[in-house]
């Protein structure tokens, strides 16, 4: 039995869940998001609760029930509170600034990196150090996040780069004479 898949998805106030097939959608203030379910799960929205049931006791039908609850999960906190990813910047002179859709990135290079946010994300670059990433896509959130760090992951000789806030890098000694 699978922990998760055995509760049901609470719909607060505001959310709207509607069900045709293996399709959910549901719409919410920030939104609407929809997802599409496997064979192996049934799908089913009762007085304010989505409820996911495996059909058969195949291993693939338990694996996705989780996973399928968890996406609806997902998608009803994207269409509520939506999802943020913050990254930090460390290094001398590496700076980031919004200039409309567009993220400007100096990290170093010989060039200032110029990254295009995609839809339904928005970047905002409070200070020069600090890069907030928000949408309602808890996917899509954290693959534009991946994507900035990717341009200058931080090294572990002096912590210069992109990090998650809070994140923690296991620094090294370096060459003694």
């Amino acid at each position: 039995m699978s922990r998760i898949g055995k509760k049901p998805v609470e719909l607060p106030s505001g959310v709207e869940a509607s069900v045709s097939g293996q399709m959910i959608e549901v719409k919410g203030p920030k939104g609407t998001r929809s997802f599409k379910a496997t064979d192996d799960v049934t799908l089913s929205v009762n007085d304010g609760t989505v409820s996911i049931e495996p059909r058969g006791k195949s291993k693939r039908a338990r694996q996705q029930w989780g996973m399928s609850r968890t996406m609806v999960q997902n998608l009803v906190t994207g269409v509520t509170a939506g999802f943020k990813k913050e990254l930090e910047i460390q290094g001398v002179g590496y700076r980031a600034q919004m200039q409309g859709n567009t993220l400007k990135l100096s990290l170093g290079l010989s060039h200032d990196v110029n990254f295009e946010v995609p839809e339904g994300i928005t970047v905002t670059a409070a200070k020069p150090t600090e890069i907030t990433i928000e949408g309602n896509d808890e996917q899509l959130v954290g693959q534009v996040a991946a994507n900035i760090r990717e341009w200058r992951k931080p090294e572990p000789y002096k912590g210069k780069g992109i990090r998650y806030k809070g994140e923690f890098i296991f620094r090294k000694e370096g060459k003694k004479k």
